[in-house]
């Protein structure tokens, strides 16, 4: 009902009449008890009305009561982590073919850079093992060589 052609004067009256402060829609004509007119059912919700989301909630209840279904990760963490699991296996497989598909000359490479590597971590054990004095003595020769080329040039 949209009122905007009555007068200010017959629309003030019409909020007298109606309690509530004129909000026309809080008190719906069925309520005043007209038998002639047709009272509105309430709409089903299609999702709730569905027998499968009937068995699912009928289900999910009986696990509650039982104590199942309780789980300690939420579905999120859960989802992320297999995610990250697949990742991994994913990297796993893809650097096993790149292995397989290296010449034999990167492998040799590969090699001689390992060793190397070992090569320098023995090294620097041995440097540890030293005595200070001996330590010392290098960093002297090293700092009197550089000085002595700075005097030169």
């Amino acid at each position: 009902k949209h009122l905007s052609f009555l007068p200010a004067s017959m629309y003030t009256e019409i909020q007298r009449e109606r309690p509530g402060g004129g909000n026309i829609l809080t008190h719906p004509d069925y309520i005043d008890g007209n038998p002639d007119l047709i009272k509105p059912k309430k709409l089903l919700n299609p999702v709730k009305a569905s027998k499968s989301h009937q068995e699912l909630h009928r289900e999910l209840l009986m696990n509650h009561k039982r104590g199942l279904g309780m789980e300690s990760k939420p579905e999120l963490q859960r989802v992320l982590e297999h995610r990250r699991r697949n990742q991994l296996i994913r990297q796993k497989k893809e650097e096993e073919e790149a292995k397989k598909l290296q010449s034999p000359f990167e492998k040799e490479l590969l090699k001689r850079h390992q060793r190397l590597d070992q090569l320098e971590k023995q090294q620097e054990k041995q440097e540890d093992h030293a005595p200070e004095f001996i330590k010392v003595k290098e960093n002297l020769r090293r700092t009197s060589t550089v000085t002595g080329d700075e005097k030169a040039a």
